[in-house]
């Protein structure tokens, strides 16, 4: 009893003598952060009325904060740990009539790639099949041509090898120049699964790059690749003397199309001796991180390649940028005709950060809804998030 009359007094003087002051401090909590423009956009829904100051703000965002907020959107949308592995091979090199600065296939500079011609059929399967051994889901084939005008001939060849390819289980891609409405739905009809044609840069900077072939020749060519049913794999490269609102122009251009394309591949230029451009200083690291989150949050169901310059990347920073949003590579020794990461160095890679191949999809373009019956086309509007299955 003697003790618990001691204890009272002390407890209500230790009380008592405690300021109000000091007690509504220790209450208080820091005010809320306003949201960074990044965080702000990084909804995951799916859009395509974005402005192009709405772009730019977000390329402009706090890296660590648009790094953040690109991984939240992309794992709304995307198993994080799966990247597709594809193989691009150039089945005509050389001998280009477009005079792109930064292309050493172009017949006009003087560069160490030599003209050839299509390549054979046994050739050309026996790379596919080989890439599909060593884990690729997706096999690009390239030609180095303006158009398919006057090559009928060929162009039925590689009819052929897409018939060929995708009943191999593989997805198939084809970069073959302009397309008209009529040799897409060939395409199509052949079992391709998508088409690229690059928009390479913003429309105001393209003409400083590209003379011979026209921005809304391109955005024609995707339309018509849109139209035939067909996957539209469009994006474009960085370092090739841009500022940073030409890189923004670009994104704007993609994600306001009236669908988005399923797959962007983001370029870092690998300069080449005898072009234009072949004196450009290397893209850095976190240009192409800055450059994959943007793409992220404003194509958050897209598929965001790390394409081209990826081998000038160490492991570390290759690892930012699948945080980024980036989940498909080129695997092989070359890109066309510019070097690529080795296949043994990619198996690395994925054991270390624990990712893991994704498997071919089949549901794009109009085929999407072939297993399950015909289906309207709908289109998302704002406020709606579409989340891939």
């Amino acid at each position: 009893m003697h003790l618990i009359r001691a204890f009272r007094p002390l407890r209500l003087r230790a009380f008592h003598t405690t300021p109000l002051s000091h007690l509504a401090t220790l209450q208080q909590t820091p005010p809320p952060q306003p949201l960074s423009v990044a965080e702000r956009h990084a909804t995951g829904i799916l859009r395509t009325d974005w402005t192009k100051q709405e772009v730019q703000d977000i390329y402009d965002s706090p890296l660590m904060e648009l790094l953040f907020n690109a991984a939240k959107v992309h794992r709304l949308h995307f198993n994080p740990r799966e990247v597709q592995q594809c193989t691009l091979l150039s089945i005509k090199t050389g001998g280009c009539t477009e005079d792109c600065a930064y292309c050493p296939q172009s017949s006009k500079y003087s560069t160490n790639v030599k003209a050839s011609k299509l390549l054979q059929e046994d050739t050309v399967l026996a790379a596919a099949k080989k890439a599909k051994e060593a884990g690729s889901s997706r096999f690009c084939m390239g030609a180095a041509w303006r158009d398919l005008h006057g090559r009928k001939t060929n162009f039925n060849t590689i009819l052929n090898y897409v018939k060929e390819i995708r009943s191999m289980g593989m997805e198939v891609c084809c970069t073959l120049g302009m397309l008209t409405p009529t040799q897409a739905q060939q395409l199509k009809e052949a079992g391709l699964t998508a088409y690229n044609h690059n928009l390479d840069t913003s429309r105001e900077y393209y003409p400083k790059i590209i003379t011979t072939r026209s921005y809304d020749e391109r955005l024609e060519t995707i339309a018509n690749v849109r139209d035939a049913g067909i996957s539209v794999c469009s994006g474009g490269i960085i370092g090739l003397g841009e500022k940073a609102e030409d890189r923004v122009g670009m994104l704007w251009t993609l994600a306001t199309m009236v669908e988005h394309p399923e797959s962007v591949p983001v370029n870092a230029l690998l300069a080449v001796e005898g072009t234009p451009l072949g004196k450009q200083e290397p893209v850095q690291i976190w240009e192409m991180v800055r450059m994959i989150a943007t793409a992220r949050i404003v194509m958050p169901t897209s598929m965001i390649r790390l394409s081209a310059g990826r081998v000038r990347f160490s492991q570390p920073e290759q690892a930012l940028c699948f945080m980024a949003g980036a989940n498909s590579i080129f695997t092989g020794d070359k890109l066309l005709t510019t070097p690529n990461n080795a296949y043994t160095d990619d198996q690395k890679m994925f054991d270390v950060l624990g990712l893991v191949p994704k498997q071919a999809n089949h549901r794009q373009g109009s085929d999407k809804f072939l297993d399950v019956g015909e289906a309207p086309k709908v289109e998302a509007k704002k406020g709606e998030l579409f989340i891939e299955g």
